[in-house]
């Protein structure tokens, strides 16, 4: 599709996505992904030099957000009229640590982008969504919000808080026209590992050698499906892995 057609798509619905950690990975490809199904997609990050341009591109708007910032948040919905779907894709890690050896900074951060910033721009936009008449939340946890491994407690805690969060929604939010659907990938091949492992190239290549992972667009293709249910469809949870994982301890590499 060239920019033009995505461009002329982005408006066909009258629908707004907002999408955050809309930079790289998983929410590029869905912020693309939504676009091309029409949405008229609303792109929220830190590195906005990325975002712009993706925004260029698809047809849609791009704005600085840092879900850790209760101000950037504010002023980020402060300038949305309408929202029909909210992905909170922002989130990470940081380190593989022991519980013993655990950085507590690191713990902060991860509870802090994965937890509380889906908390600020779920509470932000529910407003929005619930006017909407057919709102989505779609919030992408991890299969560390259903597992535990070694060494990724940090992480993995957060995850299960994210996703705590979101199914209690999903219960409080019974009676309102919105619908929300939990996305928990395996192993997907993206800037996560470099982030986790500050920039260490070589050990975040490490990560996914020897098998074939998942890309972000196979999670946004799962997402965009997710958006274009009817309203009286909702997929709660979604969990997706390569073929070649079976859980987050056990995968299969060099058949």
């Amino acid at each position: 599709m060239t920019t033009s057609n995505v461009q002329h798509a982005a408006n066909a619905t009258g629908k707004v996505a907002v999408v955050t950690g809309a930079s790289s990975g998983i929410g590029a490809a869905t912020a693309r992904a939504l676009a091309r199904d029409g949405y008229l997609v609303v792109l929220g990050a830190r590195r906005t030099d990325r975002i712009d341009a993706l925004a260029a591109e698809i047809g849609g708007r791009a704005m600085y957000l840092d879900v850790t910032d209760p101000a950037s948040v504010e002023r980020f919905a402060g300038t949305l009229e309408r929202v029909d779907v909210l992905v909170n894709n922002a989130g990470g890690a940081k380190g593989l640590a022991t519980v013993a050896e655990a950085d507590l900074d690191d713990w902060r951060w991860m509870w802090e982008t994965n937890v509380v910033g889906t908390l600020r721009m779920t509470k932000a936009l529910l407003p929005a969504l619930i006017a909407s008449g057919d709102g989505l939340i779609v919030t992408v946890t991890s299969i560390a919000a259903l597992e535990v491994y070694d060494n990724g407690a940090g992480y993995t805690s957060a995850k299960h808080a994210q996703g705590v969060l979101h199914r209690t929604l999903r219960g409080e939010l019974l009676g309102t026209p919105v619908r929300l659907t939990e996305i928990c990938p395996g192993m997907v091949e993206t800037e996560f590992s470099l982030v986790r492992f500050d920039g260490d190239a070589e050990r975040a290549d490490a990560v996914y050698d020897g098998l074939t992972p998942l890309s972000a667009d196979d999670v946004a293709e799962v997402i965009a499906f997710t958006a274009s249910r009817p309203p009286h469809v909702n997929l709660d949870q979604i969990v997706l892995k390569p073929r070649d994982q079976a859980d987050a301890r056990r995968n299969v590499r060099n058949r």
